[in-house]
């Protein structure tokens, strides 16, 4: 196993997140590198569905120090999205180790040990911005379906040309479910829908304003997790923007079945009646996160790193992108250079102050 050189900093994982603290790294003159499991810069994104547009215009999609590349009030697609990272990463001579999936970070003697397959790296200091969405979640009687039936999780979905001919199912009514729901609606077969249906959605514009705007003016986005109304929300669920889920859920080749309970063969059992004419199903349940690879941290009750703002109980290792890591937009594209920027903050007081880190330890851990 090749074993790599010191350095200051490494960051595992060179999506937003990660390239938003490398940037400000670069400001302060850090010896760093990023590590990324991928293949290249942006490639969750590419990975994802066709049809993926983001939520948030433009103007609420910067990272610090290069703007995104669109005119305000635009919703850029994933291509896009990719795109914009590969620049941002150019633009600042961001140093990227690709194809190296960390499978076990310790700290030793002082400093940290992080190993991959085929090398092992050191560093004083760890980023782990590997974002929320690790390990993709299907209920176990998954395996109990026949193999007649096209599986398909919605980490793979890619557009309606992946089905069969037949009956579609799609499980799941969050952001991704609505979304892949109501592209499948628009081909010519019957569609299942199993999830709650007493969702909230909200138009991406009121009074000719954005959704963001407002969120912006009411200070929805500032709202810290550690506040009472951040508790609340960050324990709520969150709601369906862009897509009117009402009338989509009354199309005419949309049957709504409840909650799924089991499957057997061709047969699978919802709350509201079991069915044996599905050829299709798309599994949109989301992800669980995945952090058991790291050594000495403390996991919450949603199985995310116990920290204050990124910084974690082991001294020198920090965390980025994660939900709710300090208000509603710490995991997304616009959202993470404000815990960037107090991460780097953190940093440069360190510089001075070496002693802070206790300091931090008496704040509030989650």
């Amino acid at each position: 196993m090749e074993i790599c050189n010191m350095t200051d900093f490494i960051i595992i994982g060179a999506g937003q997140a990660g390239l938003s603290i490398a940037y400000h790294l670069t400001q302060l003159k850090k010896d760093f590198l990023i590590i990324d499991a991928n293949s290249e810069t942006g490639a969750p994104w590419l990975k994802r569905w066709d049809s993926l547009k983001l939520f948030t215009p433009t103007e609420f999609n910067h990272l610090p120090g290069l703007d995104f590349p669109s005119k305000k009030g635009y919703y850029p697609n994933k291509y896009e999205v990719a795109a914009y990272l590969k620049s941002y990463v150019d633009t600042f001579n961001i140093p990227i180790t690709f194809n190296q999936k960390i499978t076990e970070l310790k700290k030793e003697n002082g400093h940290f040990i992080l190993k991959s397959d085929t090398k092992t790296f050191k560093a004083n200091n760890v980023i782990v911005a590997t974002g929320p969405f690790h390990k993709p979640f299907t209920p176990s009687f998954h395996s109990k379906i026949s193999e007649e039936i096209v599986q398909i999780h919605s980490e793979h979905y890619k557009n309606p040309k992946q089905l069969q001919d037949g009956d579609a199912l799609v499980v799941g009514s969050g952001d991704s479910g609505v979304q892949i729901l109501n592209e499948i609606s628009q081909t010519d077969r019957k569609v299942y829908f199993s999830g709650d249906t007493n969702i909230t959605s909200i138009p991406q514009e009121i009074l000719g304003k954005t959704l963001w705007w407002w969120f912006k003016k009411i200070g929805f986005l500032s709202v810290s997790k550690f506040s009472y109304i951040g508790k609340k929300l960050s324990k709520g669920g969150q709601p369906i923007i862009g897509t009117d889920v009402k009338t989509l859920l009354k199309k005419q080749n949309v049957c709504c079945v409840g909650r799924t309970l089991d499957a057997k063969n061709t047969k699978i059992k919802f709350e509201h009646g079991d069915y044996n004419t599905i050829k299709n199903v798309v599994w949109a349940t989301g992800f669980k996160p995945n952090f058991e690879w790291i050594d000495g941290v403390t996991l919450n009750d949603y199985n995310y790193p116990k920290n204050y703002r990124g910084i974690s109980e082991v001294e020198g290792l920090y965390f980025l992108g994660l939900p709710w890591l300090f208000t509603r937009g710490s995991a997304t594209l616009g959202g993470v250079k404000k815990d960037a920027e107090f991460l780097s903050n953190y940093i440069k007081k360190l510089e001075t102050k070496p002693n802070y880190f206790n300091k931090i330890l008496k704040k509030k851990f989650a």
